[in-house]
């Protein structure tokens, strides 16, 4: 049931923002989490499912982390015949040394995704697929309200800065619970996500106990605050760069 419940969402997903294309090749970055795993896997099955009309190849990025180990993750991919590629570039040791002078996840953030979109340009990938799913999107929403004072999150398909790379975010309307279920049928062998030592960011777990306790006063406050993202009004916002409050003038009929 979770499995069809995502191919449908993520289907969906693809076709309302034209993220995969026939002929797209798309990059699908692997982390050894619930979320990157579920997302490898439906893409694989839409894949077949479409006989074939876009590609993907798995990219697992090992940073040297202590205790990193991706012989699971091989013999999970080659089971299922999927094209995969293991980078291996020490960012550790440059996040390592960093780490007293700088946010220790962000530089992380930073380092893997410029990897990411390198590799992607230069073996001439068309997409680069990422795990972030509807929870994710809706939590970094109240995160950038809340701490960096602008309405921004996670867009469900992106065009890099330098124009070569798009991201897309096909699992953007899959719910975070329906991904630990699912997780749990397939036995994904999962990677601790703890491996460097970081703790789990605690501003973003604040902001999803916060909507779940919202949740349980009004179950539909997720699913509002994801179409929140999609219906935006200028005209009842104060953002002077999209609206001109000091030439308003009434129109005389």
């Amino acid at each position: 049931m979770n499995e069809k419940k995502l191919l449908h969402y993520t289907g969906k997903a693809i076709a309302d923002f034209k993220m995969i294309e026939t002929g797209d090749r798309v990059l699908v970055c692997l982390s050894g989490g619930k979320d990157s795993f579920a997302l490898v896997n439906i893409l694989h099955l839409l894949q077949l499912r479409t006989n074939n009309k876009f590609t993907i190849t798995v990219f697992v990025l090992d940073q040297c982390l202590p205790g990193f180990d991706d012989t699971e993750i091989r013999a999970w991919l080659t089971a299922k015949n999927i094209p995969f590629v293991i980078h291996k570039e020490d960012t550790f040791s440059i996040v390592k040394e960093k780490s007293k002078t700088t946010n220790y996840c962000m530089l992380c953030s930073r380092l893997r995704r410029g990897i990411i979109y390198t590799y992607a340009k230069t073996h001439n990938f068309s997409k680069i697929a990422l795990g972030h799913h509807r929870d994710d999107l809706i939590a970094s929403l109240l995160m950038s309200i809340f701490y960096k004072g602008e309405i921004s999150s996670m867009p469900p398909k992106l065009l890099t800065n330098d124009k070569q790379n798009i991201v897309i975010r096909p699992l953007c309307y899959c719910q975070e619970k329906d991904i630990v279920a699912y997780s749990k049928e397939k036995n994904f062998p999962l990677i601790p996500y703890d491996l460097c030592g970081a703790k789990e960011n605690p501003t973003r777990k604040q902001m999803q106990q916060l909507i779940q306790e919202l949740a349980k006063i009004n179950p539909k406050i997720p699913s509002n605050m994801l179409h929140a993202l999609q219906r935006i009004r200028p005209s009842q916002l104060m953002d002077h760069s999209l609206w001109d409050f000091k030439s308003l003038l009434t129109q005389k009929i």
